[in-house]
């Protein structure tokens, strides 16, 4: 009875040693598989984004190609065109522009790189951009670089007497 006993559990072992290998083998290999995918999804993550935007190359290339001293206005026209399509592509993909001028000035949001004396503007506020910002989604992915209105000296200087 004892020899039963001691050979079944032998042959339970056996059978769990087995099931236990299967397993390690099954998770090297899904850790292999995923760091395939990883690797992959690194390497061709933005094919959707490049594709969508080759329209937008081809027709850079067109505007290029065209004869310059035939039509400057339509030159300027379709480099519009280009561009609007491009950002329709970006935004399409998650890209949205900083709204700037007239807001007020958010240090989160905008880089300022200058102040200006306004007194159409109320102080803080952005009067000029620079260079545009961008979201990515929800993350800020580049300020936009602004301008700042500042009450003009005169109005300083008579705030400052008067007090």
């Amino acid at each position: 009875m004892l020899k039963t006993q001691l050979e079944e559990k032998t042959k339970e072992t056996k059978e769990n040693y087995d099931r236990f290998l299967r397993v390690q083998a099954e998770l090297e290999n899904y850790k292999k598989r995923v760091e395939r995918e990883k690797s992959s999804l690194v390497r061709y993550g933005n094919e959707e984004l490049i594709k969508a935007i080759l329209p937008v190359i081809d027709n850079l290339e067109r505007a290029l190609d065209h004869p310059q001293g035939e039509n400057p206005d339509g030159l300027t026209e379709g480099i519009k065109i280009t561009l609007n399509q491009l950002l329709q592509v970006l935004e399409k993909f998650g890209l949205t522009p900083i709204a700037s001028v007239g807001e007020p000035f958010d240090p989160s949001r905008h880089e300022a790189m200058m102040q200006v004396e306004s007194a159409d503007h109320e102080p803080n506020a952005v009067v000029s951009e620079l260079q545009k910002g961008y979201f990515l989604n929800d993350r800020l992915i580049r300020p936009a670089m602004v301008s700042v209105a500042r009450r003009p000296r005169h109005e300083e200087e008579g705030e400052e007497s008067s007090d």
